[in-house]
């Protein structure tokens, strides 16, 4: 059993995003990874999905405000800047399920109300 903190894991897993390391992320990403979008679509093939992703947004960034998690699964709550120059902030909520050390599903949902309820956020 893998004693790190799951929290560690998602925000590491991030950072990766934040920095474009497709290496970082396929070092992070379980066998069977799931990515799914807050339209509910879901791609296994994350390594190009990340490729296409940060070739369209070169400058994207998530920040988080808050993270909790539960057990395997972490919760961050926060914004995206989709470009370095945006002033918009994309408020969103990701999850992160964690096993052994590693992300077996990354979910964004958008932040209102209906998907706080869902997620039991207060």
């Amino acid at each position: 059993m893998n004693k790190r903190d799951p929290k560690l894991t998602a925000l590491q897993f991030n950072e990766y995003i934040n920095n474009q390391d497709i290496e970082g992320l396929i070092g992070l990403m379980a066998e069977d990874h799931i990515f799914i979008d807050r339209k509910g679509y879901w791609d296994r093939d994350m390594v190009n999905g990340w490729k296409r992703f940060f070739n369209e947004w070169p400058t994207y960034k998530n920040i988080f405000t808050r993270v909790e998690s539960r057990e395997n699964l972490v919760i961050l709550i926060g914004y995206a800047l989709w470009s370095k120059d945006s002033k918009e902030e994309d408020h969103c909520i990701w999850t992160a399920t964690i096993e052994n050390a590693l992300l077996s599903k990354w979910q964004i949902f958008k932040d209102i109300e209906e998907n706080r309820k869902k997620l039991n956020i207060t």
